[in-house]
C-alpha cells in the first residue's frame, strides 16, 4: 500500500499538534518556550506545564484549566483561547477526514460539521463582521499549514474536472481508472475534492491496492445513487459503504471549498484540506500539483483552473513549467475550445514542450509522464 504522504517529513520541530507531541517534547527538552501548542487539549496537563517555561510560546485554540493558563501568561506566553460555538475549529493542525466532517450523517447530512461549517458561513459571509472574517482566515491559514507538512516531500499530480459527472457512466469510470494509475505509479492524486470528476479520481486512488475488479463493483454500488442531488445523505451513505467493504485504500487529497458548500465534499479522499476562500483553495490546489495536472472536461471552472495553471507557467513564476494534459479534444477544441488559446500562449515559451490534447483518458498518465520527462 501506497505510504501516505503524511510521514513523508516531519513538520517544523517548534510546533506541537498532538498531546503526544507535546508530552515527547516536554519530556525530552523540558521547556516550551518559542513553541507553538495548536489545537491540542491540556486541560489535563497543568501539573507539566506550571513546571515548564513557556516564555514566548504561543498556544492556539488549546483548552487548558484556568491556573495553568493564569501562569503561562506570566510566563511571557500568548494564548489564544478556543472559540466557542462554532461548527469548526479555527486553529485545527490537521486536515479533515471523510470520518470528521460527515459525523453525524445517520441523522441526515444536514447534521455534519461539513453542513453546519456552510450554514455558519452562509449567516456570516455577508454580514461585514471583521471577527467572523478573521476566524476564516486564520481557519484556511491553518489548513493550509496542515496541507504542506502533509505534502512535504511529495510528488502531487492535480486531477481537474466537473462535478457533474454522474457515478455509472464511463466517463466516471475512465476517471477513476486514471485515478488508479496515477496513485499506482506512487504519485498523490489530488482534487477539487467534491463529486463527479473529482470524486471519481479519488476513487481510484482509493481502490489502487486492490485487484482490478475491485473498482468494477465499487462503481456498480455507487451507480444506484448516482448523484448528490437530490440527496446528500443517499450519495454520501453509498460512498461509505464502498469504504466499509473495502477498508484499507490508498492516500489521496482533496481540495474543496465552502464557497460552494451546495456540493459536499466526496469520502474517498483520505484528506480533505477544506477552505472558505475559494481564491485560496483554487491556488493551493494548483501550486501544489507539482508533477502535473490533469484537466478532464469541465465547465466554467475547470476552465478557470487551465488558466490558473497556465499563468504561473507563462510567466515560469512557480519556477520551471509543470505538465498541463487536457482530455477530450472535441471538448476542449469545440465546445469550451481552451486549447487553441493555450497552445497560442505557449508558443515560443518553455511551457510548449509541457502541454497536451489527448483524445482518451488512457493517454493522460503517458502525456504527463512523457511532458514531464
Amino acid at each position: 500500500m501506497q505510504t501516505s504522504p503524511a510521514h513523508a517529513a516531519p513538520h517544523d520541530e517548534r510546533e506541537i499538534e498532538t498531546v503526544e507531541d507535546f508530552d515527547a517534547t516536554v519530556s525530552a527538552r523540558g521547556t516550551l518556550a518559542g513553541h507553538r501548542v495548536q489545537a491540542v487539549d491540556l486541560t489535563d496537563r497543568t501539573r507539566e506545564l506550571l513546571a515548564t517555561d513557556t516564555a514566548g510560546a504561543v498556544f492556539l485554540g488549546c483548552p487548558m484549566r484556568e491556573e495553568a493558563a493564569a501562569k503561562v501568561r506570566a510566563d511571557g506566553a500568548m494564548v489564544f483561547p478556543p472559540v466557542p460555538n462554532l461548527p469548526f475549529n479555527p486553529y485545527r493542525g490537521h486536515l479533515y477526514t471523510p470520518d470528521e466532517l460527515f459525523a453525524s450523517l445517520d441523522k441526515g447530512y444536514e447534521q455534519t460539521p461539513d453542513a453546519l461549517a456552510y450554514t455558519w458561513f452562509q449567516r456570516t459571509k455577508a454580514d461585514g463582521d471583521i471577527y467572523a472574517s478573521m476566524l476564516r482566515a486564520v481557519h484556511d491559514d491553518s489548513v493550509s499549514d496542515a496541507l504542506d507538512e502533509l505534502l512535504r516531500g511529495a510528488r502531487v499530480v492535480g486531477v481537474m474536472g466537473g462535478h457533474a459527472m454522474a457515478r455509472g457512466t464511463d466517463a466516471y469510470a475512465g476517471a477513476a481508472r486514471l485515478g488508479r494509475e496515477l496513485s499506482r505509479a506512487g504519485l498523490t492524486v489530488a482534487t477539487g475534492g467534491g463529486p463527479g470528476a473529482m470524486e471519481a479520481a479519488n476513487l481510484g486512488a482509493y481502490v489502487a491496492p486492490y485487484e482490478d475488479a475491485v473498482l468494477d463493483e465499487a462503481c456498480e454500488l455507487l451507480a444506484a445513487s448516482p448523484s448528490f442531488s437530490p440527496s446528500i445523505t443517499d450519495w454520501a451513505r453509498r460512498a461509505f459503504e464502498v469504504r466499509a467493504r473495502w477498508p484499507k485504500g490508498n492516500h489521496s487529497i482533496g481540495i474543496p471549498t465552502w464557497f460552494y458548500g451546495h456540493e459536499p465534499p466526496n469520502p474517498f479522499a483520505s484528506h480533505i484540506a477544506k477552505y472558505f476562500a475559494n481564491a485560496t483553495r483554487e491556488d493551493g490546489l494548483l501550486a501544489r500539483s507539482n508533477a502535473g495536472v490533469v484537466f478532464l472536461p469541465g465547465a466554467a471552472g475547470t476552465v478557470q483552473e487551465i488558466f490558473d495553471n497556465a499563468t504561473p507557467n507563462y510567466y515560469e513564476s512557480r519556477g520551471e513549467p509543470t505538465p498541463m494534459v487536457l482530455v477530450d479534444r472535441a471538448h476542449w477544441t469545440e465546445r469550451l475550445p481552451a486549447w487553441p488559446l493555450l497552445r497560442a500562449l505557449a508558443r515560443e515559451r518553455s511551457m510548449e514542450s509541457r502541454i497536451a490534447l489527448v483524445d482518451r483518458i488512457e493517454e493522460a498518465p503517458e502525456a504527463l509522464k512523457r511532458l514531464g520527462g
